[in-house]
């Protein structure tokens, strides 16, 4: 089970941001997703996604990380400019034994992280060492641990239909 752990939301400058963060995890493979401030608004937007596209990750608002984080029974991952580099840390997340390594909390932050999330954190993971996107670094540390397979195919009331030209979207 991968949940993904969004912290330092902050609606008013991180709205798309966020959003689109929950839309990755969602599409590429993650079982649930928690944001440390409640967002009634990003919640019914994510929830509207399920029902047209097919029912992937589930979402709450308004959580305290620090109490997931010290109550989290599995292996923490944190997305940074400043960790081990990607490939080998998933690879060392993957080769690590016993039954709550299958549960991954993956923190991604939006300020500047407290130094608790690093301290916290099994695995502190760059996602390259230039400036960059959380989305991208989400995207690619799924895509990663997926084996490149991380997309989902969820079953949906709508399905948008690959094509060169135009935008081909269906209703089932």
């Amino acid at each position: 089970m991968i949940t993904i752990l969004r912290i330092g939301h902050r609606p008013e400058r991180d709205k798309r941001i966020t959003t689109h963060v929950c839309l990755v995890a969602r599409a590429f493979g993650a079982d649930r997703i928690l944001v440390d401030l409640a967002d009634r608004e990003l919640e019914s937007t994510f929830n509207s996604v399920n029902e047209r596209f097919g029912e992937g990750a589930s979402i709450e608002t308004g959580v305290k990380w620090r109490r997931i984080i010290g109550e989290w029974k599995g292996i923490i991952a944190h997305l940074t400019m400043y960790g081990m580099e990607l490939d080998e840390a998933v690879a060392a997340i993957k080769d690590k034994d016993g039954d709550d390594n299958n549960n991954v909390l993956v923190i991604v932050g939006a300020e500047k992280v407290p130094g608790e999330v690093y301290k916290a954190a099994d695995f502190n993971i760059s996602v390259g060492n230039q400036p960059h996107s959380e989305v991208a670094a989400l995207a690619m540390f799924l895509d990663r641990y997926h084996d490149g397979n991380a997309m989902k195919e969820l079953k949906g009331k709508m399905k948008i239909i690959p094509s060169n030209k135009g935008k081909v979207v269906v209703e089932e």
